[in-house]
């Protein structure tokens, strides 16, 4: 798979997973096993736009391994996407399920494009076409998609109905974040965001920070609002936030219902008069209590790494701090990193919940869905604190550990066929 290397991100995933693996000590005809994808997929999209133009575009679904159930992860529209940073995320999805505990392997898809230049009606042929070239590869027990960066529940809509007609019935468990009507998850929407500020706050309360802790969050998208209204509802000060116009930051914190109020008029925080304009950049070294950074990969770096001022790094989204960065981070002690593929982790936990409900046709109270989320995940953060502590060795360190051995277990002893 050296051919991927040229993406930064994949590069960085499998630095992450090299130096985990020396740490592990998993023999050398094992490790490529495990490192690369089982199937990488790219199809044409053809599509007619509304002017009549017939414009082709590019897709990609990359399944990192299917040893212990089918693959799970989203499926993103983005103007960046391309092979390499598809093949990293389903990398870090396989690593984020198997510390939950949950029955699947990693994948990831994306289509590049902008969606915001595009119509509903296009955005509904792109996305049935895309699923169509994909109906071979995937199913309720070989590959099940979710929303990520540019989709949503609509999109998740389409394409269930587009695989549903192909096999001639509802097959709801195709996907996962559809809408409720349809066989979606009750909390399933803000189940990422939620898990993020339960996670952050969880851990405020273990470092005994104040109840008023002053929080910034990087990406106001799905994530970064939901944690950012977790927090403030667990009593939080939210001091900034950002989305691609930029940031905003007021140290006394911010008069959060106007803010939400004006995400919900304008869909951005930009023009917001609560606070000081700064770039997402300037945002990330603010002082604070907790920084959740929710948006792009790699944007804690070497550069600011030594320079941000918090106590616990929540990071919401996938990969969002580089190697060269994670080791500033291990000399700086005072930081509580909560790494992505446990932080972020409520979004895919939520989905396997919805999954199973709609595999057996029978749901469950949204109460009962938080309540086994936020099980799942304090357990999780007990035995990655607990294998932390074992072993000395840095939280992320430590979760991936926890990942990548279960994965390597499971080949292990699956076999080799044939």
């Amino acid at each position: 798979m050296k051919h991927l290397l040229h993406n930064p991100a994949y590069k960085m995933a499998c630095d992450q997973f090299d130096a985990v693996a020396q740490f592990l000590n998993i023999p050398e005809n094992m490790r490529e096993r495990v490192k690369a994808p089982k199937r990488m997929v790219t199809v044409s999209i053809p599509v007619r736009l509304d002017s009549g133009e017939v414009k082709v575009f590019e897709g990609h679904r990359v399944q990192h391994h299917l040893t212990l159930g089918p693959t799970k992860g989203g499926l993103r529209y983005h103007q960046s996407v391309e092979l390499g940073e598809v093949a990293a995320l389903a990398m870090w999805m396989s690593w984020k399920c198997a510390l939950a505990d949950l029955p699947y392997g990693g994948a990831k898809g994306g289509v590049a494009i902008d969606p915001h230049k595009f119509s509903m009606g296009e955005l509904e042929r792109i996305t049935r076409r895309y699923t169509s070239e994909m109906i071979p590869f995937i199913g309720p027990q070989t590959d099940v998609m979710a929303p990520d960066m540019g989709t949503n529940e609509q999109t998740m809509a389409w394409m269930m109905d587009t695989y549903s007609h192909q096999i001639g019935h509802a097959v709801p468990s195709i996907v996962t974040g559809k809408p409720v009507s349809i066989g979606g998850s009750l909390g399933r929407k803000e189940a990422t965001g939620r898990g993020v500020a339960f996670l952050a706050n969880r851990a405020s309360d273990m470092l005994k920070l104040p109840d008023d802790s002053r929080v910034i969050v990087q990406g106001f998208g799905n994530v970064g609002s939901y944690a950012a209204t977790g927090m403030a509802k667990f009593g939080a000060k939210i001091v900034g936030v950002s989305d691609v116009s930029g940031g905003i930051y007021n140290p006394k914190g911010f008069d959060f219902q106007a803010l939400e109020d004006h995400v919900a008029r304008t869909g951005s925080v930009k023009g917001f008069s609560g606070g000081e304009k700064m770039s997402n950049e300037e945002l990330l070294i603010q002082p604070c209590e907790i920084l959740i950074p929710a948006a792009m990969d790699r944007v804690i770096t070497d550069k600011n790494a030594g320079k941000i001022q918090c106590r616990i790094l929540a990071e919401g989204a996938n990969g969002p701090t580089t190697v060269e960065a994670d080791a500033i981070l291990r000399q700086r002690p005072e930081i509580f990193v909560i790494p992505d593929i446990l932080c972020n982790s409520g979004g895919v936990i939520v989905s396997y919940f919805e999954w199973v409900q709609d595999l057996q046709s029978f749901f469950w109270a949204e109460t009962e869905i938080f309540d086994k989320l936020y099980r799942i995940l304090g357990r999780t953060l007990d035995t990655v604190l607990k294998e932390s502590r074992k072993h000395n060795i840095d939280h992320r360190t430590a979760a991936l550990s926890l990942g990548i051995q279960k994965v390597v277990n499971g080949k292990a002893i699956r076999g080799l066929f044939p």
